[in-house]
């Protein structure tokens, strides 16, 4: 299961701490290592899985998640091992991958065969469910509850109309019989009530009764249904349990976890399936030292991620995260970027001012607002410049990576002003982006609705059923060696949806040059909120401030 080199590495020097699993730049030997296994991925005839690579290939396309662990055994020797993502080729083994932390997927194993009797359950319930005598006897339920309900219903009617023309009757008895008749009179009509209240106590009895035989029939059924269902919840449960526990992962120093633990007893879909605890787990039963990692995408990108054919990706945080502390557990890691000030050294500038508000352009790699770990940010410096000033000052935000314009209000009152043009949709900003590959048309609109992705947050997935909707039009500027410099327009303003929308097949298939979320990390994200037109509340005039950045 090791793998060696095929190219001459002896040059290459090792890095002196360990891969930080959720943002890094490749290590050589880990882009080696990479390399190597997508020529194997390309030339293969071990397995037939379809990525979506060749158009004239049969079978679903599902794109992969690979990763690739550089390590050094006890002779000091590199090498590398190799992992997927799940299953690959409807199975979890493979020649030349290191097995899965547990394989669900064994014929044998106590898995598939308390599937195979969950499934018994499964028909159980299916039989009962579809038997011709229940779904008549729920038919003849529905018909004779809505029979009940109409008989009963006429009953009341007749004896609230029969009550009315007694009432008419009565008035107009008084006016022309004599007290001794109009003594029996009333006698009467009081019989014609008692007799009517009569009839209908007897309808309702009539119709339970009736209700009562056939509800007892369907309840004989549901029962039973809901008997096997219970169970089969219980089994489920207690299967999933076990099947937390078999997920077990070594650390370094010989010590255990299981999913359960580590999840407290709740872990999402799939975790544990991915490439990276597969790596780390065979290395330490194998006593190999880990030495960089990397994981890249192969094949085509589902429907709601972003993933680009070849690029690499961090481990996601939803799933892998807790995981992947305990098992790099007392392994010296590169410096996680996220904890280091990335405002040091900028400075921002003042485009326009006056005593009510201010504009400024934040440079690329700058927080709006404070983060978890760090505090420097647009607002910490904007506070400072304005001590005075009142509420939360920044109106709106831009991404740590984004560049360019940000209105500042220094009053509570002034805020919520300026924030109400936001919410209406009135302020106008104007966005300019360099895009990786040639869009051809012209111009156009983009309506691809957003939520975050629960497992890999912050990064945002394009999804139809929870997404808020997200509108961004766009036209060119201009066209430069396999790029394209574009204007975006905002219509919503959700997270990373100028990112999304130009990355995503659906959208422009275009990363943002430098995305490393969506795309290719550069030297920085080359997107810049470079034009913003609003109404100035107290003012009352329009204004437009531009700053612009091009590129080059």
């Amino acid at each position: 299961m090791l793998l060696h080199f095929k190219q001459n590495i002896t040059n290459i020097p090792l890095p002196e701490t360990f891969t930080f699993p959720f943002y890094y730049e490749p290590h050589e030997l880990s882009k080696i290592a990479a390399s190597e296994l997508q020529h194997y991925l390309q030339t293969q005839t071990d397995f037939n899985h379809n990525f979506g690579l060749n158009k004239d290939q049969d079978g679903l396309v599902i794109g992969k998640m690979f990763g690739v662990l550089v390590v050094q055994n006890k002779n000091n020797q590199i090498g590398y091992l190799a992992a997927f993502s799940g299953k690959l080729a409807d199975s979890n083994t493979h020649k030349v991958f290191v097995p899965p932390v547990f394989d669900m997927l064994q014929q044998d194993g106590f898995f598939k065969q308390e599937e195979k009797l969950l499934n018994t359950y499964n028909r159980k319930i299916e039989v009962l469910e579809k038997d011709p005598k229940y779904k008549a006897a729920l038919d003849q339920l529905n018909a004779t509850t809505l029979a009940a309900q109409t008989d009963i219903e006429a009953q009341k009617q007749q004896i609230k109309t029969n009550k009315q023309n007694r009432d008419t009757r009565r008035q107009e008895a008084l006016e022309t019989l004599t007290a001794e008749v109009y003594k029996t009179f009333e006698k009467n009509l009081s019989k014609e009530s008692q007799q009517e209240s009569i009839k209908l106590k007897m309808m309702q009895h009539y119709w339970k009764e009736q209700l009562t035989l056939i509800t007892n029939t369907v309840q004989a059924y549901t029962d039973q249904i809901n008997t096997l269902k219970e169970e089969r919840k219980q089994k489920s449960a207690a299967l999933q349990q076990k099947l937390f526990q078999q997920y077990a992962f070594l650390n370094q120093y010989g010590i255990t976890k299981s999913l359960g633990t580590i999840f407290e007893g709740n872990p999402p879909a799939s975790a544990g399936e991915c490439a990276a605890p597969k790596l780390l787990h065979y290395a330490f039963q194998h006593q190999l030292k880990p030495i960089a990692l990397a994981e890249f995408w192969w094949g085509q990108s589902p429907k709601s991620e972003v993933r680009k054919h070849g690029h690499f990706y961090p481990a996601c945080t939803g799933k892998c995260k807790p995981i992947l502390a305990h098992m790099l557990e007392g392994i010296k890691m590169d410096d996680n970027p996220l904890h280091i000030n990335p405002a040091l050294g900028k400075d921002i500038s003042i485009v326009y001012e006056d005593e009510y508000l201010a504009v400024i352009n934040k440079p690329a790699e700058f927080l709006s607002v404070p983060g978890k770990t760090i505090t420097d940010s647009v607002y910490h410096r904007i506070k400072t410049r304005y001590p005075e000033a009142t509420g939360p000052l920044i109106v709106h935000r831009l991404d740590m990576s984004t560049s360019g314009l940000l209105l500042i209000s220094k009053s509570s009152a002034l805020y919520l002003q300026l924030q109400s043009q936001f919410i209406k949709r009135t302020i106008k900003k104007r966005y300019v982006a360099l895009l990786e590959g040639t869009i051809k048309q012209p111009c156009g609109s983009i309506e691809l609705p957003l939520r975050v992705d629960l497992d890999n947050r912050p990064n945002q997935l394009v999804c139809y059923t929870y997404g808020k909707p997200a509108v961004t039009k766009w036209e060119v500027i201009e066209h430069r060696d396999n790029q394209t410099l574009v204007y975006f327009y905002p219509i919503t303003g959700r997270t990373h949806q100028l990112r999304v929308h130009a990355a995503h097949p659906d959208g422009l298939n275009a990363p943002i040059v430098g995305d490393d979320l969506y795309g290719t990390k550069a030297n920085r994200l080359h997107l810049h909120a470079e034009q913003l037109c609003f109404i100035h509340p107290i003012l009352k005039k329009e204004i437009i401030v531009q700053v612009e950045e091009m590129f080059k």
